[in-house]
């Protein structure tokens, strides 16, 4: 299935900068057969799990958070960027390569013992990821893994989050 999916996945050389190698997944989203493929495929590993919510890394997690939850009939959680979120919430911080940035999530999002899945389209250095993870600890939630669609493997950051639950990435590069 991965090699299916990975002819759809567009290379955009020096994007957003020179000497990037951009993994453009729009291409894969906008072809139905592709966008079915990932979600079924995700949906194949994690139906048989106990998953109480999703909680999805704006914004591109939102892609594939939403119609997981639905076919896994569970509820979703969005984590999105300071000041996006309407009521109470927490925050944690994350490096990037020129300074920081931040991760928000509702405080009543997730509750004491919900089995949560965290999603994202893509994990480099694992900053964002251990953001999120460390946001599903705070409210008490039982981190069911980390699922990505594309790993850039060389940035090594799944070896940042591994430490929280199993770390599940379609396509590596």
């Amino acid at each position: 299935m991965s090699d299916f999916i990975k002819q759809f996945i567009r290379d955009i050389p020096d994007f957003p900068k020179k000497g990037i190698l951009f993994k453009d997944i729009t291409t894969a989203i906008k072809n139905p057969d592709c966008f079915k493929a990932i979600i079924d495929e995700l949906y194949n590993l994690f139906k048989d799990k106990k998953v109480d919510k999703i909680a999805a890394i704006e914004s591109r997690g939102y892609i594939f958070g939403a119609p997981l939850a639905y076919k896994l009939g569970c509820g979703l959680v969005l984590m999105r960027k300071p000041g996006k979120l309407p009521a109470q919430t927490i925050s944690e911080s994350y490096d990037l390569e020129y300074g920081q940035a931040q991760l928000e999530i509702h405080t009543d999002a997730i509750t004491k013992g919900e089995n949560t899945l965290i999603i994202d389209d893509l994990l480099a250095t694992g900053g964002t990821a251990e953001a999120a993870c460390k946001l599903v600890k705070r409210l008490e939630g039982n981190i069911v893994a980390t699922a990505f669609l594309i790993e850039l493997a060389d940035l090594n950051g799944s070896k940042k989050i591994k430490k929280y639950a199993p770390v599940i990435s379609l396509l590596k590069y």
